[in-house]
């Protein structure tokens, strides 16, 4: 697998699917009004197909899903000025933006496992969730991260059919 760019945070996204075709989305508590699908940092060494099924339980309590499909190419957004200076403040680093490697997870539970507390181990980053059409998710995120989920939905179109 190639490197993903120099200057940009390792990052798995994860497009979950239900029976229904529809893709899960979830509210961020720190930006209103803006969906999005689970992602999460890829810890070092860490494979990131283990990171994507890791964040995929810490974010929304998940263990019920099949992986499906995986981006083979990293996809890269860059931080809007005021979120690249709050999160490299936050975490110490000098991030421009993130290289992502996305997965497509069919979800095989019962919609009682998903708990936005997660697993546990991790604050919670989403108030509430729901199950959405390809367009639904494009038009809630945040417009930094519109491009990639454009691309990542095209990617994933066969299985949303």
């Amino acid at each position: 697998m190639e490197a993903p760019p120099a200057g940009y945070r390792k990052n798995v996204g994860i497009c979950l699917i239900n029976s229904s075709k529809k893709i899960f989305s979830a509210s961020r508590l720190d930006i209103p009004d803006s969906w999005q699908m689970p992602q999460g940092g890829v810890d070092e060494g860490e494979d990131p197909r283990d990171a994507a099924i890791r964040e995929l339980m810490e974010e929304t309590g998940v263990s019920s899903a099949e992986i499906l499909a995986e981006v083979p190419y990293w996809l890269t957004y860059d931080f809007p000025p005021e979120v690249r200076e709050k999160l490299n403040k936050q975490l110490g680093t000098d991030w421009k933006g993130q290289a992502q490697k996305w997965f497509c997870f069919r979800f095989v539970g019962r919609e009682e496992e998903i708990n936005l507390s997660g697993n546990g181990t991790e604050k919670p980053e989403f108030g509430e969730w729901s199950w959405m059409t390809p367009k639904q998710v494009i038009e809630l995120a945040v417009g930094f991260k519109k491009p990639v989920y454009e691309e990542v939905l095209k990617y994933f179109a066969p299985y949303l059919l």
